[in-house]
């Protein structure tokens, strides 16, 4: 694939009143083991269910692919050490051999140190990507997070690292280059804009957006989430390896990597006519295999915020479409890709036994 972002734990050092995800917050004592736990016990399950060879196709040309990794913030105690360091060793065995791969450490930058870069490059780290510069977080509001911005300049200047918003495209195997780092934020016209209707911006009433505003069609947002193996995938992951084809998050997940081979689910999914409307992005039309018309979906996009206003967006239409019939649909798949691959295992456990038995019998040389 061109893109996995994988969060890799829930917890937070902060609780931004516009993030989309009510779990990332600050967790403590019995309630932080057992996220940091969590992360923990999951992570190489996962890891090991990622492809084999993460690369995509470019006009023909094999490029190497990216993972990101996210929370929460990685770099919090003691997510930085229990789950997120030996997440990076994991992926650099996995993938040493297989072209390599690039990796993206995404934290809000406040925790950032010389020594904390210093490890992460060491690590395998080609970027270090800062998501906290906007004014929803505090104290990064307006002119305030400008010495920020200056410390941060100075760390990776001293580290050797590169400015750069756009990955320049590489051959799997190909060297590149200098360690890159990148600083965004929440604003109208970047990254989530008006704010997707999810976790505590939602419960804040702050999404403007309406129901012109398609985030399926877009990065990150769905499009091309199927077509792995070619420019423009991307897929997130959950610290619970739960798999999703945006980062928004659909109201149920398409499978499971504790579970199951992330392509195998892809797969097994790919002839599904509503998820080829996502990976469209065209959510609107993902019902009309079952009985709903795009006029249904679309008043099925309206509803009343926490606030009591009125609101409309795809994204609504698509949570309740999932709740009321795509989500038992892909519930089914899982079970018939899980009852197969057992199939698979019990015939070949039979296999085996029936070699392992000739073998018992044969003479010895």
């Amino acid at each position: 694939m061109e893109s996995i972002y994988y969060v890799l734990c829930w917890h937070c050092h902060r609780r931004c009143k516009h993030c989309y995800e009510e779990r990332f917050r600050p967790y403590v004592r019995d309630e932080l083991e057992a996220v940091v736990a969590e992360a923990e016990r999951n992570a190489p399950r996962i890891v090991a269910n990622l492809p084999a060879r993460l690369s995509y196709l470019d006009h023909g040309v094999e490029r190497s692919g990216r993972l990101i990794l996210s929370g929460g913030d990685v770099l919090t105690d003691p997510v930085r050490e229990r789950v997120l360091y030996p997440t990076l060793q994991a992926i650099r065995e996995k993938y040493r051999a297989q072209g390599g791969v690039r990796v993206v450490v995404q934290t809000t930058g406040d925790l950032l140190t010389p020594v904390i870069i210093d490890e992460l490059l060491a690590l395998g780290v080609n970027t270090i990507s800062v998501a906290g510069m906007d004014d929803y977080h505090v104290g990064m509001e307006g002119d305030k997070r400008q010495k920020l911005i200056d410390r941060l300049l100075a760390m990776f200047a001293a580290a050797g690292m590169q400015n750069s918003a756009i990955f320049e495209p590489r051959q799997p195997g190909e060297d590149l280059g200098p360690p890159l780092f990148n600083m965004f934020g929440a604003t109208e016209e970047a990254w989530i804009g008006k704010l997707w209707p999810r976790g505590r911006a939602w419960q804040n009433g702050l999404s403007k957006a309406s129901l012109e505003d398609n985030f399926c069609n877009a990065w990150s947002g769905g499009l091309n989430f199927l077509n792995h193996g070619q420019a423009g995938s991307e897929v997130s992951i959950d610290p619970t390896g739960d798999v999703y084809p945006c980062c928004l998050k659909t109201a149920h997940p398409l499978g499971n990597l504790l579970e199951e081979p992330l392509l195998e689910i892809l797969d097994g999914l790919r002839a599904l006519p509503a998820l080829q409307a996502i990976n469209a992005g065209s959510p609107q039309t993902m019902g009309l295999s079952h009985g709903w018309s795009e006029a249904q979906f679309l008043d099925a996009c309206h509803t009343t915020t926490p606030d009591g206003r009125p609101y409309q967006n795809l994204c609504i239409g698509c949570d309740r479409f999932h709740q009321q019939v795509l989500g038992a649909v892909l519930d089914e798949a899982s079970r018939e890709r899980r009852a197969r691959r057992l199939g698979v295992l019990a015939r070949s456990s039979a296999v085996t036994g029936s070699v392992s038995q000739a073998e018992a019998g044969a003479p010895a040389c």
